[in-house]
């Protein structure tokens, strides 16, 4: 596949920004940036639903190949772990297009719920910060949120001045090398500017290996089987590059943006195949602020993306997969009445999906959502209550597929209105306690793929099949939490309980088969059989049948984290403690839901002392038995990991120097919340094996 920036123009922009940093002497301190909280579009700092977000240091020492594995242990979060290349988060034990992930606050337009083994297109190198929410609490995102947000902050567009009159240059360079899958990346990014305009640069490039584990495995290739100890054809490649930039005035700001986003990764399900990915992303954004009306600010985002996946067999172009939409939102605070703040917006949406090949296996398809939302809180000398609501009109629609051999992909339309509402609160109990509630009711329409999915799925050894009758997703969900902070000592706890009506799982069809080739149902393997013939042409290869189904079933479980200062002073040692456990069962027939992350414990001891850093820990997964028919149990494991950080300033350069080591004792163990743990065993592919990560992120 052809990328968008190769290795010789990455370490040009690195000469780059060296040279510009040589002649930078004249720049000056940047102003501090705007924050956006996804919990709270109002900004205050102390949110209701239960959040966690990473920046700096913080995410630059836990960042690796996907955003679904550098969010696992988080408390409530874990990953649906394709291989080492696709990994989407699970929040509460709920995946796909039940959690929102987003870009600066827009919708991050690619085709990574329609599989687990379709990456997320974030470039973590770029990033500046992650917030992960919860639970319903940011309704304004609408039913695709129910599970939670994870929001992917850049300042690719910036949104304050970065310098003052006199202008400046800043910037950042980071480099990495890791054992266990031999990567090499590299990453640099430029900020210019004064207070009227500023321009941002950025670009990465990442090439990794087959990922180490501790078994021997056999691949199967064209060219012959062999057996190694790593994750067969786990390799990637993947670059990126953006062109940002904004102009301010006295009342806000308006910016522009064009990136491109490039990845070649091997699928693990098969060994013989790649993936080509490409997205290509254009995004407005502006804001008036300070309007002095009924109206005190208005922001206005647009982005349209245009994302291209293709599945290469042997180098050979097969199924291709199309996603091209587009993204309009506006928010409209309004001034304070009283108690009370908040905010109007509207939200269009508009995608367009196609898939040619022999594994499409759902139809061309077009998705039209509009949406109204509103977002209110009244503060009270205890605390403030929030209240949330968002009416939407959805249209799906299939458009079959033009080529005569898949006339099995029958044009439809549905539409549907959901509507979704909250309420919250936060009570100030001491000056160290507090405790905060939430209760919510959501409605989700039924995703393209749901409703007309028909086809062989390879990547995860399923013959999948919708149901174009689906009702809206609803769901009633609760939860409550406690908190506790005093100096550098805290204790975190939220319980919660989602109950769902008609709640849409891809479950197993017991005892039943599909044909890859002509989908007939039961398939013998006998040359007699119309659908296995030389006239046909079909190739017996039956896949599990899998069939979206819409059910009862409710989701419980707690979170807890917490932190204890062990030594004080100037090199102080601090134990930081996580925990969670969910429990999903189909109230429809008693079984428990797929692929539920089973109870997790965890512990790291942080040091300290001026600019060195060190931590070690652990991470515990429990077994997971509670697994319905058809699935496979997973063993519970114990992973040990460990970190140290060392900073250097010379003049106005800042240099951070780190390692981590991850799983210390190289354990052996399987991802509980991966398909592949039970449709490809034993050839699913294990977690990662022990690996040395280095690297340096050098900033002015």
């Amino acid at each position: 596949m052809t990328t968008l920036f190769s290795n010789s123009a990455v370490r040009l922009a690195v000469l780059s920004v060296c040279a510009l940093y040589a002649q930078a002497v004249a720049a000056q301190t940047p102003q501090l940036k705007e924050v956006t909280i996804i919990g709270n579009p109002l900004g205050a700092s102390d949110l209701i639903a239960p959040s966690a977000q990473y920046s700096g240091d913080g995410l630059l020492l836990r960042s690796k190949t996907t955003l679904g594995e550098t969010l696992d242990g988080t408390p409530g979060v874990s990953s649906t772990y394709f291989g080492p290349n696709a990994s989407r988060p699970i929040i509460r034990g709920q995946d796909g297009d039940r959690i929102r992930i987003l870009n600066n606050g827009g919708g991050l337009l690619d085709a990574s719920s329609l599989s687990y083994d379709h990456s997320v297109t974030a470039d973590l190198i770029s990033i500046e910060r992650i917030e992960v929410l919860r639970g319903p609490g940011a309704l304004q995102y609408g039913g695709s949120a129910v599970g939670g947000v994870v929001n992917v902050i850049d300042n690719r567009i910036p949104r304050e001045a970065l310098f003052d009159d006199k202008g400046g240059v800043s910037g950042k360079v980071d480099l990495g090398l890791a054992t266990g899958n031999k990567e090499k990346s590299t990453g640099v990014l430029l900020e210019a500017g004064n207070n009227r305009y500023a321009i941002h640069v950025d670009a990465m490039n990442r090439d990794t290996k087959d990922v180490n584990v501790p078994i021997n495995i056999v691949c199967s290739r064209t060219a012959g089987t062999f057996t190694a100890r790593s994750i067969c054809n786990s390799a990637s490649k993947i670059s990126s590059t953006a062109l940002g930039g904004s102009i301010f005035f006295d009342k806000g700001y308006v910016g522009a943006l064009v990136s491109g986003y490039r990845s070649n990764y091997g699928t693990v399900a098969e060994p013989n195949v790649n993936i080509g990915m490409k997205s290509d992303r254009f995004a407005l954004e502006g804001e008036l602020k300070n309007l002095g009306s009924v109206i005190q600010s208005i922001k206005g985002q647009y982005s349209k993306t245009d994302y291209t996946h293709t599945e290469f067999s042997n180098t050979v172009a097969g199924t291709v997969f199309k996603n091209r939409g587009s993204d309009l939102r506006f928010e409209a605070r309004h001034a304070r009445f009283g108690n009370l703040e908040g905010l109007l917006g509207l939200q269009i949406e508009d995608s367009r999906f196609s898939a040619d090949g022999d594994e499409a296996f759902a139809p061309y398809s077009r998705t039209r959502q509009n949406a109204l939302f509103a977002y209110e809180e009244y503060k009270t000398g205890w605390g403030k209550l929030t209240f949330g609501g968002r009416l939407e009109s959805v249209k799906v629609e299939s458009l079959g597929n033009p080529n005569p051999a898949l006339a099995k992909f029958v044009p439809g339309q549905r539409s549907f209105s959901p509507s979704s509402y909250a309420i919250g609160s936060l009570w100030n109990l001491t000056p160290q306690w507090q405790l905060t509630g939430n209760v919510a009711y959501t409605e989700r329409a039924p995703k393209d793929y749901e409703l007309y999915a028909n086809g062989p799925h390879i990547a995860t050894r399923a013959y999948e099949v919708g149901n174009s009758t689906f009702a809206k997703e609803q769901a009633t969900q609760f939860d409550i939490g406690v908190a506790w902070k005093s100096a550098f000592n805290s204790i975190a706890f939220n319980a919660y309980s989602s109950n769902f009506k008609n709640y849409i799982g891809l479950v197993q069809s017991i005892g039943v088969t599909r044909n890859q080739s002509d989908g007939e149902v039961n398939p013998v393997d006998d040359p007699n059989n119309t659908g296995f013939s030389q006239a046909t042409g079909a190739v017996f290869s039956p896949l599990n049948e899998f069939r979206y189904q819409q059910i009862r079933a409710r989701f419980t479980g707690f979170e807890a984290s917490g932190n204890i200062r062990l030594i004080d002073g100037v090199s102080p040692i601090d134990l930081a403690l996580r925990a969670d456990v969910v429990k999903a069962t189909s109230l429809t027939t008693g079984q428990p839901l797929s692929r539920i992350p089973p109870m997790r414990l965890g512990a790291t001891l942080k040091y300290a002392s001026g600019s060195f850093g060190a931590n070690f820990g652990f991470d515990h997964t429990a077994a997971q038995k509670s697994v319905p028919a058809g699935d496979r149990a997973a063993a519970a494991n114990t992973r040990f990991n460990a970190g140290a950080s060392y900073r250097v300033k010379a003049g106005p350069v800042n240099t951070l120097l780190y390692a981590r080591l991850d799983n210390i004792t190289n354990r052996l163990a399987y991802s509980p919340t991966s398909i592949l743990t039970s449709t490809a065993f034993p050839n699913a592919p294990p977690l990662p094996g022990r690996s040395l990560k280095v690297g340096l992120q050098a900033s002015f």
